[in-house]
């Protein structure tokens, strides 16, 4: 005959594993367990590949639905909307330049709502889908530069568009710097390389009204207080 409460005991701590790691999964910025598994597995990667520390974690909204908000981020390398994601309890679409889009992934820029930028010409159309997430309370992600900065950790010049996006969506803004990811020939080759980069998350920003160049420079300043800082 069988033990009956060692199978009970089993099938119970079984159970309430299954439970925890249900539970687990459902913690990640959209309630899909698919989504919390893939979170769950950037964090680790951000924290042991990287090696990525977190500075200014108080300033972040530690809930799903902080919007409309934009998170404005200094670009350093390809791996920086995932370290940037890897801290964030919600989930942010980033805008993406057309041509980083290889279409080996189309499937994966689909699930994770890329909006599209023609970085080549002066197509507004991903700025009114920007918009258009931020007035229906969501979250966007903009890297103002532009391209990735070279050489590192010198600013290039915040293209106004951000500070439009901010006054026609209505939106805060979540500025985050980031130093100390790998330099590599490629965008898509700091993916492969470790480094030891840093995010830092300063505070979030109520912008008062004002045309889009005011709005760009306000934000940009802090960026620049930022710079030289260790």
């Amino acid at each position: 005959m069988p033990n009956w409460s060692i199978l009970a005991l089993g099938l119970s701590s079984a159970w309430l594993l299954w439970a925890c790691c249900a539970y687990a999964l459902m913690q990640g910025p959209r309630p899909d367990p698919v989504t919390g598994l893939a979170w769950w597995f950037v964090r680790l990667y951000a924290r042991w590949f990287h090696r990525c520390t977190y500075e200014g974690l108080a300033h972040l909204p530690h809930n799903r639905s902080p919007g409309p908000l934009i998170l404005v981020v200094n670009h350093t390398a390809g791996v920086d909307p995932l370290l940037v994601q890897a801290a964030c309890p919600f989930f942010v679409q980033w805008m993406m330049g057309r041509d980083m889009r290889t279409r080996y992934l189309a499937d994966i820029w689909e699930w994770v709502d890329i909006i599209d930028v023609d970085r080549k010409g002066r197509d507004t159309t991903s700025a009114r889908a920007a918009i258009r997430v931020l007035r229906d309370g969501g979250v966007i992600g903009i890297f103002p530069e532009g391209r990735i900065e070279r050489p590192p950790g010198v600013l290039l010049p915040f293209h106004p568009g951000v500070g439009m996006i901010v006054q026609a969506g209505g939106a805060r803004v979540l500025p985050v710097f980031l130093r100390g990811t790998p330099e590599t020939r490629t965008a898509w080759g700091s993916l492969f390389r470790r480094g030891h980069a840093v995010v830092r998350f300063g505070p979030v920003m109520a912008l008062p009204r004002a045309d889009a160049e005011t709005t760009t420079a306000t934000v940009k300043a802090w960026f620049e207080s930022q710079c030289g800082k260790h």
